[in-house]
Parts: structure tokens; C-alpha cells; sequence
């Protein structure tokens, strides 16, 4: 009896390993090895170093830098939310810096979906180039594979505004699924290439990563360079980081996860934060035009899946109308912001291993409760 239930535990075994490379989804390895995403994800994937070519400038420190301790409901929602730096720059000048878990002011951290906003970035400055024509070229013009039926309705500005119509799900609850495909996958043009329409482009806000995937697609085609060597020229060399930056790729030689997976510190992450609160100057250079940085952190007028006004969302941007002051930022799934409070002249960056279950308004209410109590 034993060896019977041994025997069919092996021919399990091998059925399932059969069905997953029949099926194509070995990816499901790593993410059975690894069990979730983290914030150290690093060195599990090959990467591309995003080099700052240009002049580093450290951030200077306010006179009372840390005078003012943290709330004690501020600091329980970073205790209980695992977090591993928490910065805050007034104008111009680190306000407040505490870092936990053995990270400080140069410990890379994964950004997750932060990186959509990067890559908006990188999309507006092509445009200033001429790279891309406009936001309305349809994203056939770059890749042919969406240059056929419904898919040739697709605009960038369709991807933008998470607008695409393709089917593309959202997914972080099974271990089968395309988000973790291409998370841990080997192959992101395979993936977003074998899309297919399910709803007109254009009509309805929905979140998703392949979306972003996608201009990042249209990027490296339009610019015919890496999305991290296009990076590191127009943007990275600068802004002034202190430290070169990474992009996991999702093979050697292959594609930058463009949708998250862009590393760096947290000093270095506001960088980002005040490119935009300059309206997309740096050092009187005008880096990307102040008009894309309006457009893009504004709501973007498109009606949800569940038909209510998307008033939270912009172009890869979030925006915040729920707080004492509008604000607008990155965000990451486990809580990683780059909000940027302009009429308090103010970024807040936060980084950790976990985000807050309580959401206002698709925001999660950390965010909320940072600008809060933070931009005063």
C-alpha cells in the first residue's frame, strides 16, 4: 500500500512537471522557489546597470533635520508595515531620514511598479525628441505584432492611461497567471505579444502591467536603444544620483521588466520626485516638457471597470485628491511612494516589504495619512 501511494505520488509528480512545459509556464519554478516578490530581488534576475554618466549631486540636509519626531501613528503604520526607509525632502533639503533592518542611504530596494512612472518619463522626453511622433500614434507604428485588427486601435496613449482593452489580468493570488509570468518568466515579448483585445482601446481604465510592458516595447523600438541605456542618458545622468541604478531584464540580453524592477536607494528614488515637482526641470534644464508633467499627473477621464470616474490615475502617474493637499506619486505593490506634495514644495519616499490593507479611493491609506501629517 505504501509503495502504491509512493508510485502515485511520483506519477503526479511527473504529470505536473509534464503539463507545466507543455504548457509553457515554467516560470512557475522560480516562483515556487521564491514563493512571493521582495524587495531584494535583485540578484535572482539578470539586470542592466543604469549608469549616472553625468554629475552627482548629494542632497543637502535641513538645519533640523529629525528635530520633529515622527507621530505615534505615523510611526505604527511604518513599524507595522515593515518598512526600511522612510525619507522626506522641504524644500530642497532632507527634512527628516530613518532607515530600519539593517538598509540605509545607499541600499538598493526593488521599486515594483514605480517603474511605470519611470517610463512614462522616458515616453514624454521621446516625444520631445521626435522619437515618438505624438501620443496618438497607434503603438503599431513601432511594433507590427499590434498592427492588425482591433490591435491596431491601440494608442500609446491608450497604453498611458491603462486603457489598452487587452487581455491582460491583473493577478497576484496564484502562482499560474501572467503577472507572475512576467515577473519571473524569460520571455515578455512572447507574453505581450500573444494579447488579444477584449474590450475597444480607449473606453475603460484597468490596471494593468502589461500595459506599461508595452510602451516600454515601443520605447526601446522608437529610440533603438535598452530602456536602461535611454534611461541613464535622458534622465539618470541628469538628475543627479548619487548611484547607478539597475533594471532587471528578463533574459541576458533581453527586455527591462518595464512595468517594475528599476533599483536604486531612497535618496536617490525622490530624484524622481523632483524632477516633476520642478514640473520636469532639473538645474534649469528643461529635462522632460513641463507640459507632460501636467498632463501626466492629472486625472485621466476615462471610466473604471466598475463605471465609476477615474479620478485617481493619470498617465503611469497615481493622483491623490483625498488628502489636506493634492498630491501625486509613484507606488510600488509593497508599499513602495515616491509622492511628490507640490503647494508644500515637499517629497516623501518610503520603501518596505509591506503595504497597508486600507484603501480611500483606490489610494492606500498610508499615503493618505503621510501628506497628511508630513506636508504641513
Amino acid at each position: 500500500m505504501k509503495q502504491k501511494i509512493i508510485r502515485y505520488g511520483i506519477a503526479i509528480v511527473l504529470l505536473a512537471n509534464l503539463a507545466i512545459w507543455a504548457t509553457g509556464t515554467t516560470y512557475i519554478y522560480k516562483a515556487l522557489i521564491h514563493q512571493q516578490a521582495n524587495i531584494d530581488d535583485l540578484n535572482i534576475f539578470e539586470y542592466r546597470t543604469v549608469p549616472n554618466n553625468g554629475t552627482k549631486t548629494p542632497w543637502p540636509s535641513a538645519l533640523d533635520k529629525n528635530a520633529i519626531p515622527l507621530s505615534d501613528s505615523l510611526r505604527k503604520t511604518l513599524t507595522e508595515t515593515e518598512s526600511v526607509a522612510f525619507l522626506v525632502i522641504k524644500n530642497d533639503s532632507i527634512k527628516y531620514e530613518e532607515y530600519w533592518d539593517g538598509y540605509g542611504d545607499s541600499s538598493y530596494s526593488n521599486s515594483f511598479s514605480m517603474a511605470k512612472s519611470i517610463i512614462s518619463i522616458l515616453v514624454g522626453i521621446a516625444i520631445d525628441e521626435g522619437k515618438i511622433g505624438s501620443v496618438n500614434d497607434p503603438i503599431g507604428k513601432y511594433l507590427p505584432t499590434y498592427n492588425t485588427g482591433e490591435l491596431a486601435k491601440i494608442t500609446i496613449k491608450d497604453l498611458l492611461r491603462m486603457s489598452s482593452g487587452l487581455n491582460f489580468h491583473e493577478s497576484y493570488s496564484t502562482p499560474i497567471n501572467q503577472t507572475t509570468d512576467a515577473y519571473y518568466g524569460t520571455d515578455l515579448k512572447k507574453l505581450v505579444f500573444s494579447l488579444k483585445a477584449e474590450k475597444p482601446a480607449g473606453t475603460e481604465f484597468k490596471y494593468k502591467s502589461g500595459d506599461t510592458q508595452l510602451l516600454g516595447l515601443v520605447l526601446s523600438a522608437a529610440t533603438g536603444k535598452s530602456n536602461a541605456a535611454y534611461a541613464s542618458e535622458k534622465l539618470w545622468s541628469k538628475i543627479g544620483a548619487e548611484h547607478d541604478a539597475k533594471w532587471s531584464i528578463d533574459h541576458a540580453d533581453g527586455d527591462e521588466k518595464a512595468f517594475c524592477c528599476f533599483y536604486t536607494n531612497a535618496r536617490d528614488f525622490a530624484r524622481i520626485g523632483k524632477l516633476y515637482l520642478q514640473k520636469g526641470k532639473w538645474n534649469n534644464q528643461q529635462i522632460v516638457d513641463s507640459n507632460w508633467v501636467t498632463v501626466s499627473t492629472e486625472s485621466n477621464g476615462l471610466k473604471d471597470e466598475f463605471g465609476n470616474q477615474t479620478d485617481y490615475y493619470g498617465y503611469q502617474w497615481w493622483v491623490l485628491q483625498n488628502a489636506k493637499v493634492p498630491a501625486f506619486y509613484c507606488r510600488g505593490i509593497l508599499g513602495q511612494y515616491i509622492i511628490v506634495v507640490p503647494s508644500k514644495n515637499t517629497i516623501i519616499v518610503r520603501l518596505g516589504k509591506k503595504r497597508g490593507e486600507k484603501k480611500v479611493n483606490n489610494h492606500p491609506y498610508e499615503v493618505i495619512q503621510y501628506v497628511n501629517e508630513l506636508a504641513q
